[in-house]
């Protein structure tokens, strides 16, 4: 049994030498776990990064794919794209001096996005992999009210799920409250959590501090990626990291937010943390996505199950 001073999620990552994080859900997720990562590698440990891609993979030349579904993305990838947030956040880690490839998957099916993950995982015999969602629909199990857009983060989740030979496998949701916009019930997340601690897959929540070194360096690549998409940059982050830095209620920074009112809050800025296959086995669509190889297959059979399922109606908080 742990100790109250001790963190569940660094506890278990104590003997993990080798720590794969990767985003989930595609764009700039990879951003929420930079923190979690950067403070891996201040602790001595070996990380690599990943990122489940919205970019256009299929322009990068032979030399850039580590393997199949698999690119090695470095500062000086595909220079005439705009929109890139790995080679974005290559540069900003090269300007930092830490080690500055950003693996990237393209958008595929559960199969072939297993099949890159196991290659990656073997290609520097990782011993951890920490799954990040910039948001909380990663932590729905299918009869919600609404499940925001699930495709990209639970194809990860059914990737990693079946990959037991991967000793520690977690998965850390952060920026809670921005999923709201895509009719995310968190009065049904926050059950959600309840029913995962129960289940002993809960590990707890910690704050990204901004007076912390990994804090105050979140703040600043969040603001470098923002200078460098300047048409599209992360509202996920975006949110996050004025969270991080103390701002409250309807914070503007993109025109991207115009029309909408955003709630900025201190729980954005929390780090929730679980077991990855306890959170998989509460899912209750995974199987069904289990033999997708296309990215619209696993949109079609999430539909198909919605379809099928009598969902929990929403709630509002009592407070």
């Amino acid at each position: 049994m742990a100790s109250l001073h001790s963190n569940p999620l660094f506890a278990r990552l104590a003997d993990a030498e080798r720590i794969l994080v990767a985003g989930a859900g595609g764009g700039f997720d990879i951003y929420s776990g930079l923190p979690l990562a950067l403070s891996l590698l201040h602790q001595g440990k070996q990380v690599y990064l990943a990122n489940l891609s919205f970019s256009a993979l299929d322009g990068l030349p032979v030399d850039d794919w580590a393997a199949p579904d698999l690119a090695a993305v470095t500062p000086d990838s595909a220079v005439h794209q705009s929109y890139f947030p790995e080679r974005t956040l290559a540069q900003w880690l090269r300007r930092h001096g830490y080690p500055s490839t950003v693996y990237a998957f393209p958008q595929t099916g559960v199969r072939p996005l297993r099949a890159a993950y196991q290659a990656l995982t073997d290609l520097h015999d990782i011993d951890a992999v920490v799954l990040v969602d910039g948001g909380t629909d990663i932590l729905l199990r299918g009869d919600e009210a609404g499940l925001g857009t699930p495709e990209e983060d639970m194809a990860s989740v059914a990737a990693l799920a079946a990959l037991d030979g991967i000793p520690t496998r977690l998965v850390v949701s952060v920026g809670f409250g921005v999923d709201a916009y895509h009719g995310v019930n968190h009065v049904q997340v926050l059950e959600n959590i309840a029913a995962l601690e129960r289940d002993g897959a809960y590990l707890g929540a910690f704050s990204i501090p901004r007076a912390t070194q990994e804090g105050a360096l979140y703040l600043d690549a969040v603001t470098h990626a923002q200078q460098q998409t300047i048409e599209r940059p992360s509202i996920v982050n975006g949110s996050i990291a004025a969270a991080v830095g103390g701002s409250f209620g309807d914070v503007r920074f993109t025109e991207r937010t115009r029309g909408s009112e955003l709630f900025v809050n201190p729980l954005m800025a929390l780090y929730f943390a679980f077991d990855l296959p306890g959170l998989a086995a509460r899912c209750l669509y995974l199987d069904l996505i289990e033999e997708t190889y296309l990215m619209r297959q696993v949109g079609s059979r999430i539909a198909e199950f919605r379809e099928s399922v009598v969902t929990r109606p929403p709630r509002r908080f009592p407070h």
